[in-house]
């Protein structure tokens, strides 16, 4: 007769070979298709990949990273790469929480203003740049230049002008990923306990000390999620800004994404494109790595 210890044993055991051949193809999936890629990237930025001289091709080293320190073009890059994260996310924080603070005080319609606030989200990217694109941006014809018009203050290239072009790829960005920041930070400040609020209120504590010392302690958990999931995805934004000014003009909005994308498709100096890649790459786990440890910090 089968002990209850021995039986229990035999059921755990097939409770994880059940869960492991669960988990084996999800798994043999995941390395398929990002770790393997990743592995095949960095091999590549350590080769003489330039199909424009194939027959140069070979072992680089780090030649292709050395070549970085004097390229203008990636110092460039990399630094509108760094004012178009920074700019993106503070202003999708900042946008984010004010609107979730105004709609926390609206008691009706609030499940409305959720609903409409995806839209913008759900949209893939290409669509969102070719929009802003041709319907919004368009020099003469678009929503804005009508509305600069209108008040008397001419129109404008928006993405034509070196100077104005960087300005509306962030705009763009922002107004497609602001609804996530507002969304996350509303559903936060509707679980603070008002009991909380009420305290500081029979202290005679004004609005703003609430919202210092009471609203952003509780919600700083979120807001520093909310800034580490925006700055990845500004760091790798692509779609978006292609369709609308695909780097241009000259180099005026091309990001350290679109660099690298621009180096090895374009120019065909696949070796030095993966190794931009992966320079990107790198930045945003460090970056991650920095903010993950700020969330955790006290």
């Amino acid at each position: 007769m089968t002990s209850p210890a021995l039986a229990a044993g035999t059921l755990e055991r097939q409770e994880r070979r059940f869960a492991l051949a669960l988990f084996a193809p999800a798994f043999l999936l995941l390395l398929l298709t990002t770790t393997v890629p990743l592995v095949y990237l960095g091999w590549n930025s350590l080769q003489k990949l330039d199909m424009s001289m194939p027959w140069l091709t070979g072992f680089a080293g780090a030649g292709n990273y050395l070549k970085m320190g004097e390229d203008p073009r990636f110092w460039n890059s990399l630094w509108l790469t760094v004012i178009y994260t920074a700019s993106t996310v503070v202003l999708q924080v900042v946008i984010g929480l004010s609107l979730a603070l105004l709609v926390l005080q609206i008691p009706r319609g609030q499940g409305l203003l959720r609903v409409a606030a995806i839209l913008p989200i759900v949209l893939a990217p290409v669509v969102v740049g070719l929009f802003w694109r041709t319907l919004v941006l368009s020099p003469d014809v678009g929503l804005l230049d009508v509305v600069t018009r209108a008040l008397g203050l001419g129109g404008h290239n928006w993405l034509g002008d070196p100077q104005l072009a960087l300005v509306s790829v962030i705009a763009i960005h922002t107004w497609q990923w602001t609804p996530f920041a507002f969304l996350v930070l509303l559903a936060t400040l509707s679980t603070l306990p008002p009991d909380v609020y009420e305290a500081a209120r029979l202290d005679r504590a004004s609005a703003w000390q609430r919202f210092r010392f009471i609203t952003l302690p509780l919600i700083r958990p979120a807001v520093v999620m909310v800034v580490i999931l925006r700055t990845m995805t500004a760091l790798s934004a692509f779609a978006a800004i292609f369709a609308a000014t695909g780097g241009g003009p000259g180099t005026s909005t091309e990001i350290l994404n679109l660099y690298a994308y621009r180096t090895s498709f374009t120019e065909l100096n696949i070796g030095y494109g993966s190794a931009l890649a992966m320079v990107l790459l790198v930045m945003t786990l460090v970056i991650s790595w920095l903010l993950f440890r700020r969330r955790r910090s006290p």
